[in-house]
């Protein structure tokens, strides 16, 4: 039985962790550096660091914050946010990072995921996908490709921070992300994300399906059942999760006794 991963989410605006409701109404969570190194000592299995403005502003993500970061941990860290160029990750990995997350610069050029899994190795490349239901416009032109959305799409991908839609339809990008090199797939729900009221088991489980790479469920985490629910309804093999940690409602450890005790696979927290 493979085992699963707890991973907190550091939601970076302007070198403050923050975080909201469906990618809005941001409040203050603490340091990036700080909080790291409190997940670390917790027993969390990775750590996602995304600069969440870095795209719809343009400009590079903030390497002093992610080198800070870096610094404090001993597990694995996945950075993301305003990457364009194989440049732009090579520094990112030099940064501390061990991964790198991709959302926006690959929708922008698809090739750049292929391109990066050739020159640093899938394990280091995430396509992350923001998808939001599908909600009927019957003025808006269809898309045509294999990759567009059609009548039988349920979620399209998002970019820019969830500010801008695509036309892509987000299983069938799943799928193509996966062909094109990515290592896993982070997926948010947009309509959960934030609300604690469970993930999108339907997108997770429609995406974790069609794909053979590992999928991270984002997006809504409530309480312990709903990530118990996530990795055996959603089939998701990991599980991402900020506000429930950040604002102290859970802890690492209650998370993968909780897990564990639903005959779910886990790295036991080490004793200190």
């Amino acid at each position: 039985m493979l085992t699963k991963r707890i991973i907190p989410c550091l939601d970076v605006d302007r070198g403050r962790v923050v975080k909201g409701v469906s990618f809005v109404s941001l409040r203050d969570a603490g340091d990036p550096a700080e909080l790291a190194a409190f997940y670390n000592r917790e027993g969390a299995d990775e750590l996602v660091f995304l600069d969440i403005t870095a795209s719809v502003e343009s400009r590079d993500i903030m390497r002093d914050v992610v080198e800070r970061v870096s610094e404090t941990l001993f597990i694995p860290l996945t950075v993301g946010g305003g990457l364009r160029t194989v440049a732009d990750i090579q520094a990112m990995l030099k940064a501390g990072a061990d991964k790198v997350s991709l959302n926006t610069a690959a929708v922008r050029d698809p090739d750049l995921i292929k391109q990066a899994a050739a020159h640093f190795g899938n394990q280091a490349i995430v396509a992350a996908i923001d998808a939001r239901r599908v909600q009927p416009d019957p003025t808006r032109p269809a898309v045509r490709g294999p990759l567009g959305l059609g009548e039988g799409s349920r979620w399209e991908v998002l970019v820019n921070g969830g500010r801008t839609t695509t036309g892509l339809d987000a299983v069938a990008w799943a799928r193509h992300m996966a062909k094109m090199g990515a290592g896993e797939i982070l997926l948010t729900s947009m309509d959960t994300d934030g609300h604690q009221t469970g993930y999108d088991l339907e997108l997770t489980r429609a995406v974790a399906d069609a794909v053979s790479i590992p999928v991270i469920a984002s997006g809504g985490a409530g309480t312990l059942q709903d990530m118990a629910s996530a990795v055996q309804e959603g089939h998701a093999d990991a599980v991402l999760a900020a506000s429930i940690f950040h604002y102290g409602k859970y802890r690492i450890a209650q998370a993968k006794e909780y897990l564990a005790s639903r005959g779910i696979a886990i790295h036991p927290v080490q004793a200190a």
